[in-house]
């Protein structure tokens, strides 16, 4: 009698949870009594919906953010640690290609320069010669990176699905 008393409870939980499981599935469903349409009908909750249009618009950001990075190819025009010359170069180069973006940064110790989004070589190599003159006959490197891209305006994140 002991043996059954212990065992009771358990087989008590297990009866109820899946009695209310039961009962749970025959509210949520409704099920036509016709014998040549026999199909379930179920509700969903608005909330999905918003999650749904949430996740899509999460994604459509993320597909923006990955279209504005490409491969490509940037130039090496400075390498040293002389500040003020530095300064002078990127302003010279801002002033004489302000299509193009130079990209400046400090490396203990020295500051270096990188310059413009070239999404291929013979365009990156036009400027490579423009400014090699600048720098009066000065070596620019070409280095393949990663570049910034402007997507176009009417861009669609489908398309790169």
């Amino acid at each position: 009698m002991v043996l059954f008393l212990t065992f009771y409870p358990y087989k008590m939980k297990q009866t109820l949870f899946f009695l209310s499981l039961f009962l749970s599935v025959n509210v949520f469903a409704q099920y036509s009594d016709s014998s040549h349409d026999s199909r379930v009908v179920v509700h969903s909750d608005y909330r999905l919906d918003i999650l749904g249009k949430r996740i899509s618009e999460i994604n459509t950001s993320i597909l923006k953010a990955q279209a504005r990075t490409a491969k490509g190819y940037r130039l090496m025009v400075l390498n040293t640690n002389d500040r003020e010359y530095a300064l002078r170069v990127r302003s010279e180069l801002l002033q004489r290609f302000p299509e193009q973006k130079p990209y400046m940064w400090f490396a203990n110790p020295y500051i270096k320069i990188k310059f413009g989004n070239f999404r291929t070589k013979e365009e990156a190599t036009d400027y490579k010669s423009q400014i090699s003159k600048m720098l009066d006959g000065a070596s620019v490197y070409l280095l393949s990176e990663t570049i910034e891209v402007k997507p176009d305006k009417d861009f669609d994140p489908d398309e790169l699905r």
